[in-house]
């Protein structure tokens, strides 16, 4: 398996809304004319994003606050196939614990698909899909030539589950995290494991291993001695501090191991992203990653910014309006080699203004095959003109430099050729993620808003073209479009 990259985040909501004109045209499939006829399609993305291993990255989306089976906020995920047409409201899959074959009934509450991960876990050459469902566990939906099917309960952990090869053995592995409730000042701690791939369909790894290396396990700090007052305390290798609510995987190191970023309730009303480099049989070490806000709307990803071969972490700090760049190297993360950015970035269309939220959501992904991955961001409570918290999202490109402004671009729906209108407290932008649906070698960008048509929530699809992104042809899709639950869904709250 391919070193996982992955390219998620967040979810922040409000109000209502809806355009009239934003589902007219459904999420019909993509004809291939202007520029995303420029390459043909090749077919070729990595198994970790294809379910049914037709070479085209399929997308899943989330809608956590759905009525299922009569049960209210039971949940579900929608999951689109791509194509070398791109996406088709035909081509879907609707996975709920109602479906037939996935583990477990629909209930009140649960939440089914607020976070869920991709990977080919039993190494059979098609991406499976893990998604968490709260105190129930996690639910395995597995790969096959005719999409996903059937279902693996994982029991007692439900919450942020992340697949990534963190042996460097070329085999997905699967870091499994228990749902733990915020409360109080200190972080709880709670379990949490990894399981060694490939894992069978009947839930069972090649092994188990610990969470941490042993000189992080209860009691001692990095260095083997005693420990004071350190959230390490409250951990061992079967545990770990403050609930989680998502991750993101990659390689900041190059070692060949993949690690995690987590984000996390770090105490005190502070969340933060927390590094675990990989490293095999003894478990993951610590390591420093930025992003830090006093609530979960702040984004992570992680990618080749600067083309050097070291997988770059990228956080924004919705609160503060700025995005954090820390650049992987051999020795990891440092804080000293960070680039800091805001909406003031030379060549950054647009104009700062407090309370945008830039990064509340972030992906990060080499949209245009240049060699440096690029960073699309969501801006939820940007204003458009006089319309207030429409939201928007932009993308910036990577260089040899790192981030730069240069042709960075912004969306919202009065753009020209996005489909709807651009209404207050939309927030379009609070999750993002890079992918290439039609298989062109040009990853696509499909972005949300969870308060579109009063808490439906919708989503819409951007074209990558070797330059950007590209609006002619986008289209936007709902839950109804998909002829699924949609009252008060939350459609878009998380997407792979």
């Amino acid at each position: 398996m391919s070193r996982a990259r992955r390219r998620t985040r967040s979810a922040r909501l409000t109000a209502p809304l809806a355009a009239a004109a934003l589902l007219a045209g459904g999420a019909g499939a993509w004809a291939l004319t202007g520029a995303s006829a420029q390459a043909a399609a090749t077919g070729s993305v990595e198994a970790q994003d294809d379910f049914n291993g037709d070479g085209y990255a399929d997308l899943v989306v989330g809608a956590p606050g759905a009525t299922v089976s009569s049960q209210a906020k039971a949940g579900y995920v929608a999951v689109m196939y791509g194509s070398s047409s791109g996406l088709s409201a035909s081509k879907k899959k609707l996975i709920s614990r109602s479906t037939s074959g996935v583990p477990g009934s629909a209930t009140a509450s649960q939440r089914f698909g607020s976070t869920f991960t991709k990977g080919d876990l039993d190494a059979d050459g098609y991406g499976d899909l893990v998604i968490a469902g709260g105190k129930a566990g996690s639910v395995i939906v597995w790969g096959s030539a005719s999409g996903l099917t059937g279902g693996t309960n994982i029991a007692g952990y439900g919450e942020a589950p992340q697949v990534g090869d963190f042996d460097g053995d070329g085999k997905a592995d699967l870091t499994l995290f228990a749902q733990q409730q915020v409360a109080g000042d200190d972080p709880p701690s709670g379990a949490a494991t990894v399981w060694k791939g490939p894992v069978s369909r009947d839930g069972k790894p090649t092994a188990t291993l610990p969470i941490l290396d042993k000189s992080l396990w209860w009691g001692h700090d990095t260095d083997g001695a005693t420990c004071a007052t350190n959230d390490r305390c409250q951990e061992d290798g079967d545990s770990i501090s403050g609930p989680i609510r998502s991750g993101q995987v990659g390689d900041v190191n190059g070692d060949g191991k993949d690690d995690l970023v987590l984000w996390r309730y770090a105490g005190d009303g502070v969340w933060a992203n927390r590094l675990l480099l990989g490293g095999g049989s003894t478990g993951f070490t610590n390591g420093w990653a930025p992003g830090e806000a006093s609530a979960t709307g702040t984004g992570t990803g992680v990618g080749d910014v600067n083309g050097d071969g070291f997988d770059d972490v990228v956080a924004g700090n919705s609160w503060a309006g700025k995005v954090e760049v820390a650049l992987g190297s051999a020795s990891g993360l440092s804080r000293d080699r960070v680039q800091t950015f805001d909406q003031d970035l030379a060549g950054f269309p647009g104009v700062e203004e407090e309370g945008d939220e830039l990064g509340a959501a972030v992906s990060v992904a080499d949209v245009e095959g240049d060699g440096y991955a690029d960073i699309a961001l969501g801006i939820p409570g940007e204003d458009v003109g006089t319309i207030a918290d429409t939201g928007s999202v932009a993308l910036v490109h990577g260089s040899a430099s790192g981030v730069t402004g240069t042709g960075a671009q912004v969306f919202h729906q009065n753009t020209a050729g996005m489909p709807g209108v651009a209404e207050t407290n939309d927030r379009f932008g609070v999750t993002a993620t890079l992918l290439d649906v039609n298989g062109n070698g040009r990853l696509d960008l499909a972005a949300a808003s969870t308060a579109e048509n009063a808490n439906n929530g919708a989503v819409w699809v951007l074209r990558g073209t070797s330059t950007g992104l590209y609006t002619k042809s986008a289209f936007a899709f709902g839950p109804k479009t998909l002829s699924a639950p949609f009252t008060n869904a939350l459609f878009g709250s998380s997407l792979r």
